[in-house]
This record gives C-alpha cells, sequence and structure tokens, in this order.
C-alpha cells in the first residue's frame, strides 16, 4: 500500500510540474504576444521611422538604375571569353533588386535598438523589468517589431522591382527566401542595435551606428560584382559576411533557386542574429545586476 500511495504521490506530482511548465509556457508566450504588438504599433504610428528606411533606398536604386542601367552587361575576362556580372538579363535593374533589399533593411533594423533606447531614458523599461515579465519576453518584444518591418520591407522592395521589370528567376521558392533572409538580417541588425541600447541606454549611441553599417554595405558585393574589384577593397568585400548573404540572394534573383545558395541566404543572417540575440542577453543581465 505504501509503495502505491508513493506512485500516487510521483505522478500526482509530475502531473502539477506539468501544468506549471504549461502555463509557464502560456504566460511566456503571451508576454512575448502583448510585447511585440507594442513594438509593431510603436514603429507602425511613427512613419519617419519606417519611411526613410522604404523611400531613401527606393530612391537609391531609381539613380543607380538610370546612372548604371545602360552598363554592358557582357564583360570581356582575361581568358579572352564574356560573363555576365548582372546576370543572365544583363539588367542591372535585376542586380540591384537584392541591394536595394538589404540596404532598406539594415538601415530599418535599427528603429528596434531606438526604441528600446527610449524605453530606457524614458524610465518605462525600468518600470517593466519590476514586474513579473520573463526578462527574455522584453528582448523578443522588441526584436519582434524589426523582424516585421523587415518583412515588410522585403516585400514592397518586391512589388516595386517586379512592378518595373524586374524578374526573380528562382520562382516561388527563390521569392520566398528573400523575405526570410530580410527577416533574419533585421533580427541581426536589431539585437546588435538593441545590445548597444542596453549598454548605453542613449537613443544618440544607437543612431550612431549608422556610418559603420553604410560602409559595411558598401564594402560588399551589394552594387558591384566582387569580380570586378580590385586591391583591398575586394579582398574585405569577398570575406564580409554580407557579400555571402547577398549573393545567396542574389543567385534566387539572377539565375534560380539553389538549394545550397539559398542555405547561404539564411543560414549567414541566422548565424549572426544568434550571436546577436546572445550579446542582447549578455548586455541584459548585465545591466540588471547593476541594479
Amino acid at each position: 500500500m505504501a509503495a502505491v500511495a508513493a506512485d500516487a504521490t510521483g505522478v500526482a506530482g509530475a502531473d502539477a510540474r506539468a501544468q506549471r511548465a504549461t502555463r509557464g509556457l502560456r504566460s511566456a508566450m503571451a508576454q512575448v504576444g502583448a510585447l511585440s504588438g507594442r513594438s509593431v504599433r510603436n514603429i507602425w504610428r511613427q512613419p519617419q521611422v519606417w519611411i526613410p528606411s522604404i523611400a531613401f533606398p527606393l530612391m537609391f536604386a531609381a539613380l543607380n538604375t538610370a546612372a548604371l542601367g545602360r552598363v554592358p552587361g557582357q564583360i570581356a575576362d582575361q581568358s579572352g571569353g564574356t560573363f555576365h556580372p548582372f546576370g543572365p538579363r544583363d539588367v542591372y535593374l535585376d542586380f540591384l533588386f537584392v541591394a536595394t533589399l538589404t540596404q532598406g533593411v539594415l538601415f530599418g533594423g535599427l528603429s528596434g535598438g531606438s526604441e528600446l533606447a527610449q524605453d530606457i531614458e524614458s524610465g518605462f523599461f525600468d518600470r517593466l523589468v519590476t514586474t513579473p515579465v520573463r526578462r527574455a519576453s522584453i528582448l523578443v518584444g522588441r526584436l519582434a517589431g524589426s523582424a516585421v518591418l523587415g518583412g515588410v520591407q522585403a516585400l514592397v522592395f518586391m512589388a516595386v522591382f517586379l512592378a518595373f521589370g524586374a524578374r526573380v528567376q528562382g520562382g516561388l521558392a527563390g521569392a520566398v527566401v528573400l523575405p526570410l533572409a530580410a527577416m533574419l538580417l533585421a533580427l541581426t541588425i536589431g539585437g546588435l542595435a538593441c545590445a548597444m541600447a542596453i549598454r548605453t541606454g542613449s537613443v544618440e549611441a544607437v543612431q550612431g551606428v549608422f556610418p559603420l553599417i553604410f560602409i559595411t554595405l558598401f564594402i560588399s558585393s551589394a552594387f558591384f560584382p566582387t569580380a570586378l574589384m580590385t586591391g583591398w577593397y575586394r579582398t574585405v568585400a569577398t570575406h564580409n559576411p554580407l557579400s555571402t548573404m547577398i549573393n545567396g540572394m542574389r543567385h534566387q534573383v539572377l539565375v534560380g533557386f539553389d538549394l545550397a545558395e539559398a542555405a547561404k541566404a539564411v543560414l549567414v543572417p541566422g548565424g549572426l542574429a544568434t550571436l546577436a540575440i546572445v550579446l542582447c542577453l549578455v548586455s541584459l543581465r548585465a545591466r540588471l545586476a547593476q541594479r
């Protein structure tokens, strides 16, 4: 009888633990949902945050296409043959497609960090951490806004470029890769910006990252093929992680769907996003330890 009672007690304890775990998971999901909704609404209510990250890359694309749209697509190589730096269709607009998408997402991704820095400056962050809300939910909710903005930007850029004659040779599968990679890239930039916001608590410090992102983008294969670069510039651009991601995305647009290239387009920003989120959590733990 004692053994039966012990078994019954163990089963009851296991059931109670399972119920607590379920309630904890539901609570965490509810917290993430509420904070994510707040982040998305805050971005939507501030057009000055998301309009420039869409309008300026499109304006830049229009200028670049007008200036370089008539550059010969077939260029002679050292072996006496020719290669197509802008893809089989020899259309610079197709080549610029991914560059514009990446540019917009990089700039828009900073909004998550800026919003978090504003929360810290206003005191909302300090009030939030005194509540029973899970600490990770604060970051996940904030980063969700950056990811949603990145996905929306990708869809807007795709619609505009397709309307002006660009083509995604990879079809539907290739088209799916683009917003997915954009959202992961937005998580990366948003994570780095949030880590800086937590460390400094300053909107100005977060916005000061913009020149570094700008330089990183232009020392990559975004706006010109690395095969046509020379010297240290080509070396840096070749080893720039952005170039690996961009080349994988661009393959879906210029050539067709390729699983290996799609994996590069997704795994590179995915890995960087993971590192950025870990950095965020470390920064958050350090800040809370100082309280």
